[in-house]
């Protein structure tokens, strides 16, 4: 009875077709979700899932088609109604109040009338019998500032169980986790599959495909172009298909030729911009032919690292040398472009906030931090049909859609703004590179081309500093890894044998 529940469809989309502007995002999707499945849907940047699980939460509404639950055919014209209809979602970015109990969070818009005593209390005894059903294992009295990430998520998921969700929507669930949060996360989705959930599963990793779900959907510009049961596919043909071309998905890189040190960093303390110490006492050392890598989960001081090594940011105390001059102390700074003549490069964790200026077109800033050099510049005059014709080439090059250098920069996709700023940097072969989040939001095929110009700049003889949350990524690139936990240095290894629990740890501040 239970196997029959199973292969019956829960959800049903058929011909949804959804444009913004002129530009369609999903094409005639018609997909099917099995009850009890742990369904995945990858794509590369641009591709449609996200925009295709919005319309099934009811955040956008398709031009046209159908959307069936249980058989049924539904309109779905909001979250609202979305949640009414048992299909919860749960976001890349948490929707939760940080001063709130987790308590509060749970019931916050869905208590109907202010919620005190005997409600209340009912409302913990539904959570308290949610979380033993489904090891969920949180604290209900505790306040989201004091969670981790991992746990957060938690409550995300609770609170759409408490909800009454039978279809649960995960949007890149584990972009900020360490592998063991990772770990537990697949442990919690597992049982929810056992208990007859659906979960829905958009990723771009595809070893968490591999490991956890029982079919994938593959979407390209748009459309599905496979559906697949996953024990019938490997990762080198789902890479394929989202690309539409064969995709090395390992890394082969010879050992490293190492030089001189470049920066010499030593006992830094850096605070941020409300005058919190966010890196404590950190001193390393980054070396001509060489990738370093700095991994931690995101908010353990690593943005404000790479902003004082970099001369966005001061040190409030200690020292930063290049080349054996101080460029950073309390008496002494180097800004951005003083570095930049010296050959150091920066591509910034923020794209948005800190790489572009988005209301300028992508050839502005393609050159950005250039512009006054040669061929751009002359006697202060701005060159534009060299400018035009770098544009092209660089765009061509680093595979930018679309590859028109006068359109805005707001108008490209994440992913797309993010090789602009990559190939801003990486195309003028700096003898440093600081590098944030190199990958971030960028398509498989584009990974892999990123990836194989880091490690040639490296073999050319720069020195790289890498910073990823993707644990995957350091372990790839880096020749010696480096952990951040709460703005200190924890731990520090050369990148032969390590595993990825070994990091784990340390990224969690375990240290012993």
């Amino acid at each position: 009875m239970l196997d029959r529940m199973i292969s019956q469809p829960i959800l049903e989309l058929q011909n949804v077709n959804k444009s913004f502007g002129h530009v369609q995002a999903n094409k005639n999707i018609s997909l099917k979700v099995n009850k009890g499945d742990i369904h995945g849907i990858i794509g590369e940047n641009g591709a449609g899932k996200s925009t295709l699980m919005s319309i099934v939460y009811g955040l956008y509404q398709a031009d046209s088609g159908n959307i069936k639950i249980n058989d049924k055919l539904i309109e779905i014209r909001s979250p609202h109604e979305s949640i009414l209809r048992g299909i919860g979602m749960v976001h890349q970015h948490f929707m939760l109040v940080e001063n709130f109990t987790v308590v509060e969070n749970i019931i916050l818009g869905f208590e109907g009338e202010f919620v005190f005593g005997e409600k209340l209390n009912q409302a913990k005894e539904n959570l308290t019998k949610l979380c033993e059903e489904y090891n969920l294992k949180i604290d209900l009295n505790a306040t989201i500032s004091d969670l981790s990430v991992g746990f957060r998520q938690r409550v995300e998921i609770l609170k759409a169980l408490y909800r009454g969700a039978e279809i649960l929507i995960l949007d890149e669930p584990t972009g900020v986790l360490t592998p063991q949060e990772v770990d537990e996360l697949f442990k919690i989705l597992r049982s929810l599959k056992k208990q007859g959930k659906t979960i829905i599963l958009i990723t771009h990793k595809l070893n968490e495909i591999m490991a956890l779900t029982n079919k994938v959907t593959v979407m390209r510009q748009g459309e599905i172009v496979g559906d697949k049961n996953t024990k019938d596919t490997t990762k080198d043909q789902l890479a394929e298909m989202m690309v539409g071309r064969s995709v090395l998905l390992r890394i082969d890189k010879k050992k490293p030729n190492i030089g001189d040190t470049v920066f010499e960093v030593k006992n830094i303390n850096v605070k941020d911009n409300l005058d919190v110490m966010r890196v404590k006492n950190v001193s390393f050392d980054l070396r001509k032919g060489e990738i370093l890598g700095i991994a931690g989960v995101t908010g353990n001081g690593q943005t404000e690292l790479l902003e004082a090594l970099s001369g966005i940011c001061q040190v409030d105390s200690g020292e930063i040398k290049l080349h054996g001059k101080i460029i950073s102390s309390k008496k002494i700074f180097a800004g951005p472009r003083q570095l930049r003549e010296q050959d150091v490069a920066h591509v910034p964790e923020d794209r948005q906030r800190m790489g572009l200026v988005t209301e300028f077109n992508a050839s502005e800033n393609l050159i950005f931090g250039y512009h006054h050099q040669q061929p751009f510049s002359k006697s202060s005059i701005m060159m534009g049909k060299n400018i035009f014709n770098y544009s092209k080439k660089i765009m061509r090059d680093y595979d930018v859609r679309p590859q028109s250098p006068f359109l805005l920069t707001s108008n490209f996709s994440g992913g797309n703004q993010q090789k602009i700023i990559l190939s801003r940097e990486l195309n003028k072969d700096p003898k440093v590179l600081l590098v944030g989040q190199p990958t971030r939001g960028v398509d498989i095929g584009a990974i892999e081309f990123i990836h194989q110009r880091i490690i040639d700049m490296r073999d050319k003889g720069a020195a790289v500093l890498l910073v990823s949350v993707e644990l995957d990524e350091i372990l790839s690139l880096a020749d010696r890894i480096v952990v951040m936990f709460d703005g200190e240095l924890v731990g520090e290894r050369v990148n032969e044998n390590v595993t990825d629990r070994e990091i784990g740890l340390l990224m969690a501040g375990i240290t012993n």
